[in-house]
Parts: structure tokens; C-alpha cells; sequence
């Protein structure tokens, strides 16, 4: 059995899972408008390191970063964050996890 102080709690496994996958979206999105990191960087106004980090799912980006990236993109916030949602319960909201859903191919946005 692995130690109590080496495994991550559950609620961090969550949030890493959820890193992925909005890594993953993003690639897929950029990948389907057959742009660089650097192109999208220079569009959404964020570090090329910065969108390597997040697509690598070693952080989530805040709430100014989703934003740019979205309007760099031309897409919905929707498209970033699909298959990720966050489940709490009404006596325990503190107490919440996120739920991946199996891996769709993005929506394209509007053109």
C-alpha cells in the first residue's frame, strides 16, 4: 500500500484529469485550424510556453487566459471545456469532483 503522504487526494486527481482534457481540446482545436503554438499565442495574446504547459495538461488556465484562448480560437468557451464538468453536492459543495466524459471531436466554431 502506498503511503498516505505520497498519494494525491482524490479532488487533485480530478483537477489533473480536467487539466488534460482541456489540454487536449485545445490541441484538437488548434490542430483543426492547422495553426502553430506560436500562432495562437500571437492571436490570444498569451506565452508560446504557456499554450505548451496547458495543452500539456500540467495547469489549468485562469479565467482570463480560457477567455483569450477562446477568442483566439474563434470558438465558444463550450468547445474548450467539453467532456469536463464539476459535480457538487448540495450539502457539501466543498466536497465536489470533476467528471470526464469520453472524448468527442470539438465542434467546430462559427464561421
Amino acid at each position: 500500500m502506498t503511503p498516505r503522504s505520497d498519494r494525491r487526494p482524490a479532488a487533485e486527481d480530478g483537477k489533473s484529469a480536467a487539466a488534460g482534457r482541456f489540454g487536449e481540446n485545445l490541441r484538437a482545436l488548434r490542430a483543426r485550424d492547422r495553426i502553430s503554438q506560436e500562432e495562437l499565442a500571437s492571436r490570444a495574446d498569451v506565452h508560446r510556453t504557456q499554450i505548451g504547459v496547458i495543452e500539456r495538461g500540467s495547469r489549468l488556465p485562469r479565467l482570463d487566459t480560457l477567455l483569450k484562448l477562446a477568442a483566439g480560437l474563434d470558438v465558444e468557451l463550450s468547445d474548450l471545456l467539453a467532456g469536463i464538468t464539476y459535480r457538487c453536492s448540495a450539502y457539501a459543495p466543498a466536497s465536489g469532483e470533476f467528471e470526464i466524459t469520453p472524448r468527442t471531436r470539438p465542434k467546430r466554431g462559427a464561421s
